[in-house]
């Protein structure tokens, strides 16, 4: 089971903070791309995305960051429905990977960040002040 919701803060831009709680697996990560593109279509372009109470994290959701970057840069993320090869088409692009922030993340998904090589792609922060005044 997935829970998003989203706050918009203001800072020096405005930034939204998507919460996202339970488990981030196959079953639901379009749901963060989904939502990240209702944001974007709203003219949202930064988002400190809150996982701080989110417990399991599948490569699924490795997919739905970077997916989300590339719908916050205004463009379009490879159909999930390409499997692999989506997966590979997103280590090809280069996206602007700043307008997602991580919000503190449990240690069983900053592990799977890590392993990844996620963490070396967007900023994380243990403060969700400091990470929406970093825009």
């Amino acid at each position: 089971m997935l829970n998003i919701t989203v706050e918009l803060e203001q800072g020096a831009t405005p930034v939204a903070v998507m919460r996202v709680e339970g488990e981030l697996d196959q079953s639901n990560y379009l749901d963060v791309v989904n939502r990240a593109r209702e944001l974007s279509d709203a003219g949202t372009r930064n988002v400190v995305l809150d996982l701080s109470n989110l417990t399991y994290m599948g490569s699924s959701g490795i997919f739905a960051l970077r997916s989300m970057a590339i719908v916050l840069s205004g463009d379009e993320p490879p159909d999930p429905e390409g499997g692999w090869g989506a997966i590979h088409e997103l280590e090809g692009r280069s996206t602007d990977t700043s307008r997602v922030k991580i919000l503190g993340p449990q240690p069983q998904v900053d592990r799977v960040l890590e392993r990844t090589g996620m963490k070396r792609y967007f900023e994380t922060f243990t403060d969700r002040a400091a990470a929406v005044a970093s825009f």
